[in-house]
């Protein structure tokens, strides 16, 4: 219980200064102050008991609609991106398996996320960089009306490397680094 608060502590210090402190999700401030955002830890340790996980999250927010979104927060596997960024095969068959294609959207986050066709140390990587790896399961209704109602969103990334870039190395520390806090 003790592990599992300070996992959760360490993902809302990185919501809090990284994602709604440097507005990389313009989405999330509402979300996350009107307490519609959910932080769950996965005790999981193996790939299927991972996505039994998920589907069990994806339950929860059909049977609970005040909850927007959840993430799913992987602690004890996964922590080789490559290995990561495989799973989320696995992942998008569990959504269509259970056509939630279009009913939910996932996210990833990773310590070491890399987009494709970066160098590991590119400023746009920390957009997608976390305290751990996670699955972020949005309810697509939700990005839909966020999105709606967003003037310009496709300029979203652009404005988050221009911000990432502009940090030094002691400042991304302090925000991404979950040893430090």
């Amino acid at each position: 219980m003790i592990e599992e608060r300070k996992i959760i502590s360490r993902v809302r210090h990185w919501i809090e200064k990284a994602v709604i402190g440097l507005d990389l999700c313009p989405f999330t401030k509402s979300v996350y102050r009107q307490n519609k955002l959910r932080c769950w830890v996965s005790e999981s340790k193996q790939v299927d008991a991972l996505m039994l996980d998920l589907y069990q999250q994806c339950q929860y927010l059909i049977e609970t609609p005040e909850i927007e979104t959840t993430l799913l927060i992987v602690p004890h596997q996964l922590q080789d991106f490559a290995d990561f960024n495989q799973v989320l095969d696995q992942v998008d068959a569990l959504m269509a398996a259970y056509q939630w294609t279009g009913i939910f959207q996932i996210a990833s986050f990773h310590p070491d996320y890399q987009f494709s066709n970066t160098s590991v140390d590119d400023r746009e990587n920390w957009s997608n960089r976390s305290p751990y790896p996670i699955l972020h399961i949005l309810r697509e209704s939700s990005v839909e009306r966020a999105l709606a109602g967003y003037p310009d969103p496709e300029r979203i990334p652009e404005t988050n490397i221009r911000t990432l870039s502009a940090m030094d190395p002691t400042e991304l520390d302090h925000i991404f680094n979950p040893e430090l806090f």
